[in-house]
């Protein structure tokens, strides 16, 4: 595994300089109007925007390591505003015209991002571009236009989507033998851990108490018990995505999924010339093994994918450490679609973690009885969702009904993970079969997406 460094958290942090000093962790015994469990983004998001309605709230947010350790600062970077979840299965919940509204919500949330960081100074190379998902075969092309179509049936604006031929798709990034791209327009990229800390840095300074290298036992009405003191509160809020597992009584609750992201050195100007890049667009490709790229603001390309998805009894990794195979997956992904990298050094290769709910779908909510409020299950779309996930949780906290606390996805509680072996089961003959269904279809097995991956989506419910 040629790659410089490994894991450390992640690139982001050694773009900053190194890991951050932890603050201090509780010390005993404290009262609060509103505890929140885990200072990522969607608990930093519901501290801003509940101290942004009522000021005088004294919120505490409580940290296993530090704000930012989990995917908040381990990301792709893509704050995109993307409804990537299943509208049909929400429908249960809510109605066509909820399912459409939290669309529109969702997609607002890039303007929001970008409004916010500015008003709070938060420098985290925010830059408004589009996202490019590329088809490098036919049923990769295929599927795109479905998903163009099926966008437009649920009223998504024709400006926002895009369906563009392999020519003018290449004219803008020259990814190897495409044939098309989905345009998203109006999406961001993000420096993920500059983000993140740059929010617990705002809600410190509205008052909000952060405490670090504070591991939470439990959770119960009214209260967080902590290694380090508990934390009484009237409100409640789990926010802590690919980590809910550790939480007692929530193993089964969400599963932690793997993703994990390499980094190359800067590249020389006579390779970006090649590959074209000039809109720093995010990139992505529709294969069923997808991946995900930014051109970060030094010129670095960074692509991220599923190395190994999920590890047995909801394991997590070391610290953002990956397995090699991981990178060597990585590299491949990275030379199939841009072949002008090779011969690239690597810097960086890390992994962390995403919840996802058994029926693939994001969720928030707020228990009226116990005061517990949860967020999360965003399956990889956390950076724009939890712009939402958090003002909606400030909403229901507060008690007020608004144009967000009546979206399908609130108090949404999909059915518990399957017991091991059977969800390591699942999900990793979900991926082989996916593996499958990609050489098929780039060994030229027509236009129609493989019938492994149509049986991987059934296996899993996905």
């Amino acid at each position: 595994m040629d790659v410089r460094t490994n894991g450390e958290v992640s690139f982001w942090y050694a773009d900053m300089g190194g890991l951050p000093d932890c603050r201090p962790p509780l010390s005993g015994d404290v009262t609060a109007d509103v505890c929140i469990v885990g200072a990522g983004y969607t608990g930093l998001w519901t501290a801003y925007y509940l101290k942004k309605a009522e000021p005088g709230l004294n919120i505490v947010v409580v940290e296993k390591e530090f704000a930012g350790f989990g995917a908040s600062g381990r990301n792709g970077g893509w704050c995109s505003g993307e409804f990537g979840w299943s509208r049909e299965k929400y429908l249960s919940t809510g109605s066509r015209e909820g399912v459409i509204a939290m669309g529109s919500q969702l997609r607002a949330t890039v303007a929001e991002v970008g409004r916010v960081t500015a008003e709070e100074g938060i420098d985290c190379d925010f830059l408004m571009t589009d996202c490019l998902t590329f088809a490098q075969a036919p049923a990769q092309m295929e599927r795109l236009r479905e998903a163009h179509d099926e966008a437009m049936r649920w009223q998504v604006p024709a400006e926002r989507l895009e369906l563009i031929g392999g020519a003018e798709a290449a004219a803008r990034i020259r990814v190897a033998d495409a044939r098309g791209a989905l345009v998203r327009h109006h999406v961001a990229r993000v420096q993920p851990a500059k983000l993140v800390r740059g929010l617990a840095a705002a809600v410190e300074r509205r008052g909000v108490r952060i405490f670090e290298k504070t591991t939470v036992t439990g959770i119960g009405k009214g209260r967080v018990i902590t290694d380090r003191g508990t934390v009484s509160a009237g409100r409640i809020v789990r926010a802590t995505e690919g980590f809910t597992h550790a939480i007692p009584g929530q193993r089964r609750e969400w599963i932690p999924m793997n993703s994990a992201i390499l980094v190359t050195e800067p590249l020389p100007e006579a390779i970006w010339r090649d590959i074209g890049w000039e809109g720093r667009e995010l990139l992505s490709d529709a294969s069923h093994t997808y991946c995900y790229a930014q051109r970060t603001r030094e010129g670095r390309i960074a692509m991220g994918g599923r190395g190994v998805p999920y590890l047995f009894g909801s394991r997590t990794d070391d610290r953002g450490r990956t397995q090699p195979e991981t990178v060597e997956k990585l590299k491949a992904i990275l030379y199939r679609m841009l072949p002008q990298t090779r011969g690239l050094r690597l810097d960086h290769a890390w992994c962390g973690v995403l919840g996802v709910p058994r029926d693939w779908c994001a969720t928030v909510g707020l228990d009226r009885e116990t005061g517990i409020g949860w967020a999360g299950g965003y399956v990889g779309l956390g950076v724009s969702t939890s712009n939402l996930a958090g003002q909606t949780m400030a909403d229901l906290v507060l008690g007020r009904t608004t144009d967000r606390t009546v979206l399908p996805w609130v108090n949404r509680r999909p059915r518990k993970w399957e017991p091991e072996p059977l969800r390591w089961l699942g999900v990793h003959g979900m991926y082989r079969l996916y593996r499958m269904a990609d050489r098929n279809e780039a060994a030229g097995g027509g236009k129609q997406t493989s019938r492994l991956a149509t049986l991987a989506n059934r296996l899993t419910g996905r």
